[in-house]
């Protein structure tokens, strides 16, 4: 894939429906080691890091261009390596705009898909956005007000925790593991360039929207509720272009699965088993 190296996680019987599992900002498959043992079962599950994430290489910005449409072409190329002939999505966070450009460019091999807090549309951008936007207009001006808390460690660390009234609950290592990796020569650069690179998620956001309208996919949403990146109403607005979208908001952040997997992987096996896959 670009002569990129791509880990993966990878469990389940090869010949079960295959769930993709497309992680989020600053995780890895990672984020997915509690929920895999509990659908492998019945699915076969796999999971990549994308370049720059996790266990998969990560070239200097100035040799690899960090955007995300060059993160879903890897992606894409990724599951034809590996032989997916069709999949359902599992979308958290920055798996979001990978995963709905995979859907828009192989609308065929989507079975169905799970959006568990990733965005597409404008509902789930609040306030904290307006100086992300402000970055985007003006990158030179901003990048010392935005980047440093996208790769600290107290950044991290709000990310999983939000407004969570039980921080007891969740595992430090968490976001101590994602502080680490981000804290590595020349992860500051790759994750601005590819924050920078969000702004064409938003302007894309009326375009997998209508490709929602008019595929109709299955569609599960799980929402953890205490997410400090985004808004609440951004759950219920997949029901504006997916009427029939099953909809649950969970007691839990941004990472649902640190508090909420058990449940979780519960209504994702009744979701599937509706839809017969």
């Amino acid at each position: 894939m670009d002569g990129i190296g791509i880990f993966y996680r990878e469990a389940g019987p090869k010949d079960a429906p295959t769930i993709l599992l497309l992680h989020g900002y600053p995780s890895s498959s990672r984020m997915f080691a509690t929920l895999i043992p509990l659908l492998a079962n019945k699915y076969h599950l796999v999971a990549p890091d994308y370049p720059g994430f996790g266990e998969s290489d990560a070239p200097p910005a100035s040799q690899f261009q960090y955007t995300f449409d060059h993160l879903a072409k890897v992606v894409d190329e990724f599951t034809q390596a590996i032989g997916l002939r069709d999949y359902v999505l599992y979308q958290q966070d920055y798996g979001g705009p990978i995963g709905m450009r995979l859907a828009v460019a192989h609308p065929e091999r989507v079975r169905a898909i799970i959006v568990q807090n990733a965005v597409a549309h404008e509902d789930g951008l609040g306030p904290a956005w307006d100086i992300r936007r402000a970055f985007w207009r003006d990158r030179a001006a901003y990048e010392e007000k935005i980047i440093p808390g996208f790769t600290s460690l107290e950044g991290a660390k709000v990310r999983h925790l939000g407004s969570s009234p039980h921080p007891e609950r969740y595992d430090p290592e968490a976001w101590e593991w994602e502080a680490a990796h981000l804290s590595m020569p020349g992860q500051r650069q790759i994750q601005s360039d590819l924050f920078y690179s969000y702004q064409t998620n938003v302007a894309a956001y009326p375009f997998w929207q209508e490709w929602l309208k008019r595929h109709h996919p299955s569609l599960l949403v799980l929402w953890g509720k205490y997410d400090p990146s985004f808004a609440l109403p951004e759950a219920e607005a997949y029901q504006r272009d997916v009427p029939d979208a099953e909809i649950h908001i969970l007691d839990a952040g941004h990472f649902a699965l640190d508090e909420k997997v058990d449940e979780a992987a519960a209504l994702i096996h009744g979701f599937l088993a509706k839809h017969k896959i």
